[in-house]
């Protein structure tokens, strides 16, 4: 019997209506990550016409049963009216339901939601909180966002050490807000500063580093 692997499998050689008809009956039964799959596929007229209202109705599916990964898309979706009516408020209930599952982008996203009061009320603290959590697992959008936010004083008590720390690490991924950010910021930092910042950093990186080793030792 076929599993959700076979159908990534065939996705992956860009088989794609294999895919499809691997994942259909899988999906039928209820499995999440099968919908999810579909969804894509739907989403981006892989092996099929395009069709958003049904890839959204995948994505739907998929996130009632605990995709966090499909509950962003179904906020993303939203967010936009692809596929649904443009509806603010259900994206960021959707975002919120996949960031506290733990999904870097929804995280992200529902933190821009808070910023900008997009669906929500604004609310700089929250903000903070959830660009913190996806900045923590390597999101470099989000470290950009939270060094700013130390930068300014948004939602949190200016700190340009902590601020350093994120721009840096977004900087080195090209993160565009980032390195405008860092340059104005080091310009006005004292010697102390700096060094402090710094250590910081290498202490960040450090703590990183078991993680890149063990990426590294099994390539």
């Amino acid at each position: 019997m076929s599993t959700v692997q076979d159908g990534e499998k065939a996705y992956l050689q860009k088989d794609f209506v294999t895919a499809r008809q691997i994942w259909e009956p899988i999906a039928e039964n209820g499995d999440a990550e099968a919908e999810a799959w579909l969804g894509a596929l739907y989403a981006n007229g892989l092996g099929v016409e395009p069709d958003s209202a049904r890839a959204f109705a995948l994505y739907l599916r998929s996130a009632e049963h605990g995709n966090p990964l499909a509950a962003n898309n179904v906020g993303a979706m939203y967010a936009k009216g692809d596929g649904i009516a443009r509806d603010p408020s259900q994206a960021a209930a959707w975002f919120l339901r996949a960031a506290e599952g733990g999904d870097a982008l929804a995280q992200f996203n529902y933190a821009v939601a808070l910023t900008k009061g997009i669906g929500v009320e604004i609310d700089l603290t929250q903000a903070v909180d959830w660009y913190r959590r996806a900045a923590q697992s390597g999101h470099y959008p989000s470290q950009a966002r939270l060094g700013y936010c130390y930068a300014k004083g948004l939602g949190v008590a200016n700190d340009p050490i902590e601020a350093f720390v994120w721009l840096s690490l977004a900087s080195r991924h090209g993160v565009g807000l980032a390195m405008a950010e860092l340059e104005e910021l080091v310009r006005a930092m004292s010697a102390e500063q700096k060094s402090a910042a710094n250590q910081r950093l290498s202490g960040w990186i450090a703590a990183s580093a078991p993680d890149d080793r063990l990426l590294k030792a099994a390539s």
